[in-house]
């Protein structure tokens, strides 16, 4: 086993893999290290570049297709064989040399998760810098977890952390979220930022929409992933007894002699009756299921094969 696995995932970014290589190369000097690149349906030739420069100490692991940032991340961490696990971006934003100084901290200071705050972005201030910090704000607040960046993609984790992730659909953002829900102790430390030089940036405005969408889910994960009944039976109780208490009146109302059929209220009080059932039996459901949760998406049919070392021809697993 290595000590220290390096997960890239990429996307179309062929002019970066060479002088990422190098970087890795030169920052991880004396670590038994090995570079795990999740290729995430890239159309421009950037698997032909990783296996033409590839070693012994790197693999390339190729997606069917574009599956997103977080199922890559998750096929990288599932072929990853170091005690410690490092995440970073493939497009040389991120610096390889600040792993080494995050990855001694860990081990000295008994760390479970070390993640990086780009202290100098090298961003656009309107679309990427302000969105960011309101972002990150927000998130902080709901989720009771404090981390300056959630956008900083550089972080280093123990193995046993990493492996219990459960990375699915976007939820690569809330890393130290998934990862406090385990009770992993998180610090975090500033780190460089570059300018893009070659590609495009696959982020935009339009990803801090679905970070507020993804935080609903992050909230109730926080919260509830191991009492679900807390959230639904609690609203399944409030509504059937909103329901009971206006049935009531309209029992008594008719008691009276009073006509109520076709009252709005009969209807209101049928809604609340029937919801709360549904959200209490929702709730016992969710309890009896709460486990498959920790089994969402293991990763393995997404992928295509998996190369190592200098291999010009594509070797199939699928």
């Amino acid at each position: 086993m290595r000590e220290l696995s390096v997960v890239i995932t990429v996307l179309n970014e062929r002019d970066n893999i060479v002088p990422l290589i190098g970087a890795l190369k030169d920052a991880l000097t004396g670590i038994d290290y090995e570079v795990i690149f999740i290729d995430d349906g890239s159309n421009d030739g950037t698997q032909k570049q990783i296996r033409e420069h590839a070693d012994e100490r790197i693999k390339l692991v190729e997606l069917r297709k574009n599956y997103g940032q977080s199922t890559a991340m998750t096929a990288g961490i599932d072929h990853a064989e170091g005690t410690y696990i490092a995440l970073i971006d493939g497009d040389l934003q991120n610096d390889p040399s600040d792993i080494p100084f995050m990855l001694q901290k860990m081990k000295d200071e008994d760390w479970d998760v070390v993640a990086g705050n780009r202290a100098n972005r090298q961003d656009g201030v309107f679309l990427r810098k302000i969105p960011s910090k309101i972002a990150n704000a927000i998130i902080r607040r709901m989720t009771g977890v404090y981390i300056k960046d959630y956008g900083c993609t550089l972080k280093v984790f123990k193995r046993e952390i990493a492996e219990d992730l459960g990375i699915y659909g976007e939820l690569h953002r809330f890393i130290p979220v998934l990862a406090k829900l385990q009770g992993a102790s998180i610090t975090q430390v500033d780190v460089k930022h570059h300018a893009r030089i070659h590609g495009t940036s696959k982020y935009g405005l339009n990803r801090t929409f679905k970070v507020m969408a993804d935080l609903i889910t992050m909230v109730f994960f926080r919260k509830y992933i191991q009492k679900p009944m807390h959230l639904f039976g609690s609203m399944g109780f409030i509504s059937l007894g909103l329901g009971i208490l206006i049935n009531t009146y309209l029992l008594v109302l008719k008691l009276m002699g009073q006509d109520i059929w076709g009252k709005p209220i009969l209807i209101l009080g049928l809604i609340f009756l029937l919801g709360g059932i549904q959200l209490i039996t929702f709730g016992i459901l969710a309890e009896i299921n709460v486990d498959s949760v920790k089994n969402i998406n293991n990763g393995s049919f997404f992928i295509s094969g998996v190369k190592k070392g200098r291999i010009q021809r594509p070797q199939r697993c699928f």
